[in-house]
């Protein structure tokens, strides 16, 4: 699934190409995606100028003149830049024509999404409980100390639940965890600040670090050229069940958590 550093490169990737520019048309192939694609989005939509890319958690969000269009990648999707004629293909869902180039999405899985408001984008429903961005100045050691008293839940759970914090996936959990020396399973009501202090700075260098490289190589993603994300050769942790400890040499290991794998030194993590 792409997860924050894979869609902040993508909004990275788009934004020359279709900052400024006016949507010349909208075509739409399967609109059913997570949810149904509105019949009459591409009549809304057509003529509008596109004034800022933006990003909130993992969407991407197109401002124009009346309203925002809220792009979803899902788990498989992915959104290229096109110049010249290209057939689309079974999984290519819908374009953004934008004249000199289009924006293709692709998604095998359909999970992804095209939704747009009129309103204050950051009140839609699906934005507007939030946590805040874990690269900005609001979350800190401090802010995860502060929102883990009392809760028993794992930390990694907890670091993953997008109400505390957005965008700390799977893979920048197991990392960020590794990199503070925390067992994933520790009950987060009872990790001190200190320890919190350092998981928040390394949550921020290894996303900020993953963002550098073009996101993490994943089976299903790339980026918007076409290309797969290379910050995979950087994991200590992740995937890596049974290789040795980057730190001690012990063979990492593997645990289910909340429904997800989690990859940790037991003798590093405490």
């Amino acid at each position: 699934m792409p997860e924050l550093p894979e869609v902040e490169t993508c909004r990275r990737g788009i934004t020359p190409h279709i900052l400024g520019r006016r949507l010349q048309q909208l075509i739409v192939r399967q609109p059913q995606l997570r949810w149904p694609v509105a019949v009459d989005l591409p009549q809304h939509i057509q003529g509008q100028v596109v004034l800022a890319v933006e990003r909130r958690a993992k969407y991407l969000l197109l401002c124009m003149n009346e309203g925002t269009l809220l792009i979803h990648l899902g788990m498989s999707g992915s959104l290229r830049v096109l110049t010249g004629a290209d057939t689309p293909g079974p999984h290519d869902h819908f374009d953004l024509d934008f004249g000199a180039c289009r924006l293709r999405y692709r998604d095998p899985r359909r999970f992804g999404a095209l939704l747009w408001t009129t309103a204050p984008v950051q009140e839609h429903p699906l934005l507007v409980h939030l946590g805040p961005e874990p690269l900005s100045q609001k979350f800190n050691g401090e802010y995860l100390y502060e929102h883990s008293r009392g809760r028993r839940s794992a930390v990694k759970t907890v670091v993953m639940d997008g109400k505390v914090v957005v965008g700390v996936g799977n893979i920048y959990a197991n990392e960020s965890l590794f990199l503070s020396g925390i067992h994933p399973v520790r009950p987060a009501g009872r990790i001190s600040l200190q320890r919190y202090q350092r998981l928040a700075e390394n949550i921020k260098q290894v996303l900020q670090n993953a963002i550098d490289m073009g996101g993490t190589t994943l089976r299903d993603f790339y980026n918007q050229s076409g290309n797969p994300g290379y910050f995979a050769q950087q994991l200590r942790v992740y995937n890596r069940e049974g290789a040795p400890c980057p730190v001690c040499s012990s063979a990492i290991r593997r645990q289910r958590i909340g429904q997800r794998s989690s990859f940790f030194c037991g003798n590093c993590q405490r």
